[in-house]
C-alpha cells in the first residue's frame, strides 16, 4: 500500500515531526501537555498568577464604565475630621450614631445599612439599642463570625455582637454580613455564600426594601462590576482641564447628628439606599483591581485608590440595581480554549511560515489569546479566572516544542528573526542585523541619530466621546499609517506613546541620507495624517473631527541601544535630542505650524526647502535653538528674503523686524509667518523668544 500524500501546506513540517525519534516526541508530547495545563490553570500556578491578576487588574481598570454621580446611593461617614472634633476615635461614637440614625428614620431612605461591628461596649449602647428598636425604616446592622472573620475578631467579640443583635429581635433591624473575601489582598469578587452568615449587606438592605432587583442576584458569587467617576472639563477659570466627582455621596454623620442640620438634608436622602460607616485613614480600607492605579487616582484626586470598605457595599448594591450580572465561562469553555491554544500552536509550527508570513500570524493569535478576556469582559462577561497570559504561554511552549521537533534551531532562530524584525525595522536593516546578530547585543552606545516626534491633535479629547471599540480601531488604522511612512523611509521605530510615535535614523546602521530620509519622514508623516483625516470623515461624518499631525524633527547626541534583559528587551534611543524633538513638536502649537525642526536638522537634511523660523528658548531649556520649517510650495526669492530678515534680527532688530512684516503681509493666510512676525516682536536679549513669555 502506498502512504497517502499529506497536504502540502503542512507536509514538510509533519514529516520532521514523525522522523524526530521516540526520545524527541515523548519529550514533545510532555512539553504538549505542560503548554495544555498552563493555558487552563494559570491562574493557580507561581509565576503566572500574579501576571493574571495584573492583567485583570488592567482590564477591570482600562475597561471601566465612566459615571456621573449615582443619586441611588448615600454614604454617611465617620471621617478622621469627626473623630478629632469627639476626641473619641475607637470605637465609633454611638451617642452620635443614634441621634443620625434617628433623624434619618424620617427621610425616607429605602433601607439603612450600618457598617459598624457592634462587638464590644460602650456606654451610649442603651441609646443607640432604643433607637434601633424604634426605627421605621428597614435597618442592617454589620455582622460576622469569629470563624469567618479570626483575624479581627476574637470569640469575646462575637458573643457581644450576638447578644447586641439578640435585642432586635422583633423590630425592623436585622443582622447583615459585612464579609468581603481578599485575593492575595485585593477585592475582586462577591463572597462566596456562607450558611452560617446571613445575607450580605448590599443584598439585605435591597431585600428589606421589597426591591426586585435583588432576586437576580440570588447565588451570586462572581465578580464585582467597579466603575469610575466620569470626568469633566472643567469651566473655571485657572482649574484643571479635568476633574472627577465621586461616584457617591458622601456627607458627614455629624450632620445628620444635629436636627437643626439634618432637616434639610432630608430631600437627599429620600428615596436613596443609606449606608453608614467609617471613611478614616488606615483603617478598613479596600484594595480593588484600581489600587494598582494609584498615580492615576492620586493625579486626578478625588477618589481614593483605597476606598473604605463601605464603598464596596455601594458597588454591589449599585450592581444589583443596574443588573450587572456578569457571566462566567464555564469550566468547559475554558479548557477548550487551552486546547485550541496547543492545537493553534501546533498548526502554526507546522506550516513553517517563513519571514512576514509568519509575523500576522503569530501575533493574530496572541492578540487573540490576550484580547479575548478583554473582548468578554467589555461585553459583560466576568473575566475573574479567565486565563489570558496562559494561553499566550502556553502557546510559546507548544509552538516551540513542536518547531524545534520539526526544524533545526537556526532555522527556528532566522525565521523569527526576519518575521519579528521587519515588523519594527526596515527590510535592509533587519536583513543585516540576521547576517549580523551583534549589532542588537545588550547594550548601550552614543550615536548621532535624527529623531522624529509626530503626535495628533485633539485625538485624546476625542476618544472620550466615541465608544473604545472605534477609538481602537482608529489608532490602529492611524499608526499602522504612520508607520509604514517610517519604515518605507528607512527609520526605526522607536515606541508608541498613545497617539504619538517616536522614530529615529542613524542607529543601529547608519547611513549618508539618513537627514534626508528623516526630513522627507517628517514631511510624509504629516499628509499621511492628512489622508487619515479624510478616511475618519469619509468613514463616519458623525464622528468628532480629528486634527493635524504635528511633527518635531532634531538632530543629536544620544545613547542607542538595547535595554532591559537578556530575556525581554527594547532597542530605544534616550538623549536630550528625543526630549528637544518632542517640544519642537508641542511647539507647533505656539508657532502655528504643523513641521517644525531644529536648524542643524534642516542642514544637515541636505535638502533646499527650509525657510528660517527664527530662534527659541524651549521649555526646560537654557539655550536658545534655531528654527526651520519645510516649505517646499515657498518661493526661493521669498526664502532667501526670509533668511535675510531673520539673520538681520541679531544686528538690528527693528528693520528685521520691518522686513518680515512685509514678508508676512505677503502672505496674510500663512499662519506660521503670522507666529514668526509676533514673535519677532518680543525677544529677549540674545534675540530669542521665550516659550511661555507674552
Amino acid at each position: 500500500m502506498t502512504e497517502r500524500a499529506s497536504p502540502q501546506w503542512y507536509s514538510a513540517g509533519w514529516r520532521n515531526v514523525r522522523e524526530a525519534g521516540p526520545r524527541r516526541l515523548v519529550v514533545t508530547a510532555v512539553l504538549l501537555l505542560a503548554a495544555l495545563l498552563l493555558a487552563r490553570y494559570s491562574w493557580d500556578l507561581p509565576g503566572t498568577d500574579d501576571a493574571e491578576r495584573a492583567l485583570y487588574d488592567y482590564r477591570a481598570y482600562t475597561l471601566a464604565e465612566q459615571v456621573e454621580q449615582d443619586e441611588r446611593i448615600l454614604m454617611v461617614t465617620y471621617t478622621d475630621q469627626t473623630l478629632i472634633a469627639l476626641e473619641k476615635r475607637s470605637p465609633l461614637d454611638r451617642g452620635m450614631l443614634a441621634d443620625a440614625l434617628a433623624n434619618l428614620d424620617t427621610m425616607g431612605a429605602k433601607a439603612i445599612g450600618v457598617d459598624i461591628l457592634f462587638d464590644q461596649p460602650q456606654s451610649e449602647d442603651a441609646q443607640l439599642i432604643e433607637t434601633l428598636r424604634g426605627m421605621e425604616t428597614p435597618t442592617l446592622l454589620a455582622y460576622t463570625t469569629f470563624e469567618a472573620n479570626s483575624l479581627d475578631m476574637n470569640y469575646e467579640q462575637q458573643q457581644f455582637l450576638d447578644r447586641f443583635i439578640e435585642q432586635l429581635e422583633g423590630t425592623n433591624v436585622a443582622p447583615a454580613s459585612v464579609r468581603m473575601p481578599s485575593d492575595q489582598g485585593v477585592t475582586r469578587v462577591w463572597p462566596d455564600i456562607d450558611p452560617g452568615l446571613p445575607p450580605l449587606l448590599g443584598r439585605a438592605m435591597l431585600r428589606a426594601a421589597g426591591d426586585p432587583a435583588v432576586e437576580q442576584f440570588d447565588g451570586y458569587e462572581g465578580a464585582i462590576r467597579f466603575r469610575l467617576p466620569g470626568v469633566y472639563e472643567s469651566e473655571v477659570a485657572g482649574e484643571p482641564d479635568a476633574h472627577d466627582i465621586p461616584i457617591y455621596t458622601a456627607l458627614t454623620i455629624d450632620l445628620f447628628a444635629n436636627p437643626d442640620i439634618a432637616a434639610g438634608l432630608a430631600p437627599i436622602v429620600a428615596g436613596r439606599y443609606v449606608i453608614i460607616g467609617g471613611d478614616i485613614v488606615d483603617y478598613d480600607r479596600a484594595l480593588t483591581p484600581f489600587s494598582s492605579r494609584e498615580d492615576d487616582w492620586t493625579r486626578e484626586g478625588s477618589r481614593s485608590p483605597r476606598p473604605p470598605g463601605m464603598e464596596l457595599h455601594a458597588d454591589t448594591i449599585a450592581q444589583m440595581l443596574d443588573g450587572a450580572r456578569l457571566s462566567k465561562p464555564s469550566s468547559l469553555a475554558l479548557w477548550a480554549l487551552a486546547l485550541l491554544t496547543v492545537l493553534a500552536a501546533t498548526v502554526t509550527a507546522l506550516l513553517e511560515l517563513r519571514g512576514w508570513r509568519f509575523v500576522p500570524v503569530f501575533l493574530a493569535q496572541l492578540a487573540v489569546f490576550i484580547g479575548l478576556p478583554f473582548f468578554l469582559h467589555s461585553r459583560g462577561v466576568d473575566t475573574y479566572g479567565f486565563p489570558a497570559v496562559g494561553p499566550a504561554l502556553g502557546w510559546i511552549v507548544a509552538f516551540t516544542a513542536v518547531t524545534s521537533t520539526a526544524r533545526a534551531a537556526t532555522a527556528v532562530q532566522r525565521q523569527f528573526a526576519e518575521g519579528a524584525l521587519g515588523k519594527y525595522l526596515p527590510q535592509s536593516i533587519a536583513d543585516e542585523i540576521i547576517e549580523h546578530p551583534e549589532l542588537l547585543r545588550l547594550h548601550g552606545e552614543k550615536r548621532e541619530i535624527f529623531v522624529l516626534f509626530s503626535d495628533l491633535e485633539g485625538f485624546t479629547k476625542m476618544s472620550h466621546a466615541i465608544p473604545p471599540e472605534m477609538v481602537a480601531k482608529l489608532l490602529n488604522r492611524y499608526l499602522e499609517m504612520l508607520s509604514d511612512v517610517i519604515l518605507e523611509h528607512g527609520g526605526i521605530l522607536d515606541k508608541f506613546i498613545g497617539d504619538a510615535v517616536v522614530a529615529f535614523w542613524g542607529a543601529p546602521i547608519s547611513r549618508p541620507d539618513d537627514g534626508q530620509r528623516a526630513a522627507r519622514a517628517g514631511y510624509a508623516v504629516y499628509q499621511a495624517g492628512e489622508r487619515f483625516r479624510e478616511e475618519v470623515a469619509a468613514m463616519d461624518p458623525d464622528l468628532p473631527p480629528i486634527g493635524v499631525t504635528r511633527v518635531g524633527l532634531h538632530v543629536g547626541e544620544a545613547v542607542v541601544g538595547n535595554f532591559g534583559g537578556e530575556n525581554r528587551i527594547q532597542y530605544t534611543a534616550l538623549g536630550d535630542s528625543m526630549n528637544t524633538a518632542a517640544r519642537l513638536e508641542s511647539g507647533n502649537k505656539t508657532f502655528r505650524s504643523t513641521i517644525m525642526a531644529s536648524a542643524e536638522f534642516a542642514r544637515r537634511s541636505g535638502l533646499d526647502w527650509w525657510r528660517p523660523m527664527g530662534s527659541v528658548v524651549l521649555s526646560g531649556r537654557a539655550s536658545a535653538l534655531d528654527l526651520a520649517e519645510p516649505a517646499p510650495d515657498f518661493p526661493e526669492q521669498d526664502r532667501q528674503a526670509l533668511a535675510d530678515a531673520v539673520a538681520m534680527l541679531g544686528t538690528d532688530r527693528e528693520r528685521g523686524v520691518e522686513a518680515i512684516a512685509a514678508i508676512a503681509a505677503r502672505y496674510p493666510h500663512d499662519t506660521a509667518l503670522q507666529a514668526l512676525l509676533e514673535r519677532s516682536r518680543n525677544l529677549n536679549e540674545d534675540g530669542a523668544y521665550v516659550m511661555g513669555s507674552k
